[in-house]
């Protein structure tokens, strides 16, 4: 590894650990474990169903298009996944606690972050006004997978840009 990309791993490291750091406090752990845990799907599935309830047909599109984004984003972090191997945080860094239990042990990219950016983006392409619920909960569910050791920032960058690329090359396609 060249010495750029050693002090870039360094930096991700240590921005890591001081962000877990702040989950020594009780509230701060539980409030990003909630937050992650909704962001598992549960707030995302909440969304489709009230888009559904209080849109009606016109929201058909959006919540469907969220569908396909959501499992074509669960394809390509998946097969990241398997292809980086990067093992999570708290698993090679001593100063990293792990505050939730992973969903699988490796880190790169963070599927919580790509699936938050590429629903949000979808389903404010749509719903402009839904924007005080859905980014402050998008910033807090990326924010919890670092907070809680399972990934490092690098990683939820990562997942933010294959999110954001993902909804951005769907809205296209439908508007087509």
């Amino acid at each position: 590894m060249d010495r750029f990309s050693l002090r870039l791993n360094a930096l991700d490291a240590q921005l890591c650990v001081r962000l877990n750091r702040t989950a020594a406090r009780r509230e701060v752990a539980v409030f990003f474990r909630v937050v992650s845990r909704l962001g598992n799907g549960a707030f995302w599935y909440v969304l489709m169903a009230a888009l559904l309830a209080f849109g009606g047909r016109e929201a058909l599109l959006p919540v469907l298009q969220m569908v396909v984004t959501g499992l074509t984003g669960t394809l390509v972090y998946k097969w990241l996944k398997r292809r980086t191997l990067r093992p999570q945080p708290y698993a090679v860094h001593p100063d990293v606690t792990c505050i939730a239990s992973p969903l699988d042990q490796f880190s790169f990219p963070s599927g919580h972050t790509l699936h938050a950016v590429a629903f949000s983006l979808v389903a404010l392409a749509y719903f402009p006004f839904i924007a005080p619920v859905v980014i402050p909960f998008t910033l807090a569910c990326a924010a919890s997978r670092v907070v809680l050791g399972l990934h490092y920032p690098s990683d939820v960058l990562a997942g933010a840009a294959l999110g954001a690329a993902i909804a951005g090359l769907s809205l296209p396609l439908v508007t087509f």
